[in-house]
């Protein structure tokens, strides 16, 4: 008799499978007792039950001879699958049902097995992820293709969130991973630096972009993009990719583009400056230039201000819009007015009413702001650039100073931007007109943009210059306010304008 093929390893912890009892001699030489694991008996059909009554002569029978070598034995695959299976997280009833379904998961070979479960670990596919990746699409231990493309996603796209990943192999058939693969790389190849690739992937619609889009929609959705800030509009917004080139992109660009008189440069700056303007379909776009219109700004001047501040196309019109330009029309502003204040002030607009504008205008009122005045409306889009916070020291700042109510107000009426710098700028400025020049603080209620100039670079560079040709008795409006090529053209020719930065 041909000596028995070696035995396939078994788990640290076998069944111990006994005999039946028997004096017979031939059939303990049979039955002798051998390790197999539980859970194999319930998988295969060829060792289920060993019986005296049904006991078969000894005789080689060639099919069973095929079946059960070292190679292709369905007891000795199973000894090493079943466990596997159970190591990535299925129980005995789900690895059975799947080696049934999936045989070719038998003929693979644990070294396989387990490289493909590193690798799966690898790039972040673990416990249930890994459970229910190998349950939906069993091939991703097996085929070639999910191995090669697992090898790229470890080296090109590290990062790539494991929830993503997940989808992307239950749902893509293996064949069509070298493609998705290759419209990925596609993106490098256009400029798309290698490390922000994975971000982008993680904010794009994956299965939409790289699997359903064909590579040439891809290839001229980028061509097209390339006219309007390709790549770095892309690292910004990767959700611009699931756009359709045909049906939303190409529209969006050029209602706003017709927007602005045709000027594509003009266009490429504000999509650039805010790429999720992109987002909004042309129907949103026609409906708030409709409001617009209505306060009788023309079409340029409202790209205008989209220039200045993008977000006039995503601001609320019922909400923030309409309250903010009846304000503005209720202290005396026409549509010319409103123009140019949006353009200086667009945060107004905005901003929020009970968080922001209301606090402000409470202490523009407490120091003599008028309400449905002209002054007000002023006042108010000078401090949308600075907080609540900061707007309250400033005002303290010049009370401890000695100025009143009457006298704030009268210097934010000269220069409403008082209000909004910062108050520990101020402070430093006002320390040096009082002690550095030897000023009274009450000259900036004559000139209170002196406030407004920077401190090392103008204001002392300046006085340090004139000191030494006209003393300490100069007037710090001209001394301030005149050009840079007037103010050096009378200085003394031994001074040299090495730091000034105007």
């Amino acid at each position: 008799m041909a000596p028995a093929p070696a035995r396939a390893p078994f788990p640290s912890n076998p069944t111990l499978i006994s005999p039946p009892r028997s004096s017979s001699p031939l059939h303990s030489t049979v039955n002798n007792p051998f390790l197999i694991p539980s859970a194999s008996l319930s998988l295969r059909g060829y060792f289920t039950r060993l019986e005296p009554a049904h006991l078969l002569p000894l005789r080689r029978n060639p099919g069973i001879t095929r079946r059960c070598t070292p190679h292709t034995s369905p007891l000795i695959s199973s000894a090493t699958s079943v466990p596997f299976l159970r190591e990535v997280g299925l129980d005995e009833r789900e690895a059975a049902s799947l080696l049934q379904k999936h045989p070719e998961l038998d003929s693979a070979s644990p070294e396989s097995l387990h490289r493909r479960l590193f690798s799966l670990q690898c790039v972040g596919i673990t416990g249930l992820a890994l459970h229910r990746t190998v349950n939906r699409r069993p091939e991703t231990l097996t085929s070639p293709e999910v191995g090669h493309f697992l090898d790229f996603v470890r080296e090109e796209l590290k990062g790539l969130e494991p929830s993503k990943l997940e989808r992307l192999l239950v749902s893509v058939h293996s064949q069509f991973l070298p493609d998705l693969s290759a419209k990925v790389r596609l993106l490098v190849d256009h400029g798309i630096p290698g490390d922000k690739l994975a971000h982008v992937l993680n904010n794009a619609n994956i299965m939409k972009v790289f699997y359903e889009r064909p590579i040439e929609g891809l290839e001229a959705m980028i061509a097209f993009l390339k006219g309007y800030g390709w790549p770095e509009l892309i690292t910004r917004r990767p959700l611009l990719l699931n756009l359709d080139l045909e049906s939303q992109l190409i529209p969006r660009v050029e209602y706003l583009a017709e927007l602005g008189g045709g000027n594509r440069e003009a266009t490429g700056f504000l999509i650039n400056k805010w790429p999720v303007i992109l987002s909004y379909t042309v129907d949103h776009f026609q409906s708030h230039l409709e409001f617009w219109r209505s306060i009788g700004l023309t079409d340029e001047e409202v790209f205008r201000i989209a220039l200045v501040h993008p977000h006039i196309f995503s601001v609320s019109k019922e909400r923030k819009l309409k309250p903010r330009i009846e304000f503005l029309e209720q202290c005396e502003m026409n549509a010319e007015d409103i123009f140019k204040f949006l353009i200086k002030a667009p945060l107004f607009i905005s901003l929020s009413f009970q968080d922001n504008l209301s606090k402000k205008l409470a202490f523009l009122v407490k120091i003599g702001y008028r309400h449905r005045t002209r002054e007000l409306a002023l006042a108010v889009g000078a401090v949308t650039r600075t907080s609540s916070e900061n707007l309250q020291m400033v005002i303290d700042l010049f009370f401890s100073y000695g100025f009143s109510c009457e006298d704030v107000l009268t210097m934010s009426k000269k220069h409403p931007q008082v209000l909004q710098y910062n108050h520990e700028s101020l402070e430093k400025k006002i320390e040096f007109l009082i002690e550095g020049m030897g000023r009274e603080v009450g000259e900036l209620l004559m000139f209170p943009a002196f406030l407004g100039y920077k401190l090392d670079d103008r204001i002392k560079h300046r006085y340090e210059v004139k000191k030494k040709t006209r003393g300490k008795g100069m007037s710090i409006n001209k001394l301030l306010s005149v050009s840079k090529t007037r103010f050096y053209s009378n200085k003394n020719p031994t001074v040299t304008d090495a730091s000034c930065n105007l």
